[in-house]
């Protein structure tokens, strides 16, 4: 199983560490903050104080030794940059870093980061994309021209079969899943209807996504 270090303890580090150990992942959380590393110490297997700049305490604590790293060091970009740098020389194989902006996103990808997350821009755009159109449910970039929407069926759709509707053919999107009440069918067929109720989970390049949105609506 997979061992994750979580460096950073403010809100998007706290869910992420919370969130793993919850998952029942081996979870060390480091944060310079004292009173951080407390109100976390008992949701994680470890809680350690330390400077995550400090490249020997990060040797001490034996970071080299875990799978993955999720740098969140707050508004401090110099430290967040040099502790994404230490890591990757001490060849973690994987280095996720939290980014306030596009441009810090850039310098972490030049010092080694494997991938930067943008937790503030992806929420703006996923409370964006559910005020533009009432049948989406849910947004989500995993790429800066991919996404993948989660919108509720409509008028236009009950009763046809995915091969009827030719989200494919029309849309250049992908059909990833129907959600029917508890259940949740996977790669749905091209017979498989749509009914009253449902939600479609549905991947593609944004312009396309965006030409779903206007034909649910």
């Amino acid at each position: 199983m997979k061992q994750f270090v979580v460096i950073g303890l403010g809100r998007f580090g706290s869910s992420v560490a919370t969130t793993l150990a919850e998952s029942g992942y081996d979870v060390l959380a480091i944060d310079c903050d004292a009173e951080k590393v407390q109100s976390i110490s008992t949701q994680v297997t470890h809680a350690v104080e330390a400077d995550a700049t400090d490249e020997d305490a990060l040797k001490t604590l034996g970071v080299r030794n875990f799978d993955v790293a999720v740098v969140s060091i707050g508004d401090n970009v110099s430290a967040n940059i040099l502790c994404t740098l230490i890591l990757k020389e001490l060849n973690l194989p994987y280095v996720i870093v939290k980014a306030p902006d596009s441009l810090h996103g850039k310098v972490l990808t030049k010092v080694g980061a494997d991938r930067i997350v943008y937790p503030e821009r992806d929420m703006g755009a996923r409370i964006a994309h559910n005020l533009i159109s009432s049948n989406v449910l849910d947004y989500i970039e995993f790429a800066p021209e991919y996404g993948v929407i989660e919108i509720l069926a409509t008028d236009k759709m009950f009763g046809r079969t995915l091969k009827e509707l030719e989200f494919r053919a029309n849309f250049d999107v992908n059909v990833m899943a129907i959600k029917r009440g508890e259940n949740l069918h996977i790669s749905p067929g091209a017979d498989d209807k749509i009914l009253e109720g449902d939600k479609l989970v549905l991947m593609g390049k944004n312009d396309n996504l965006e030409k779903m949105r206007e034909f649910g609506s």
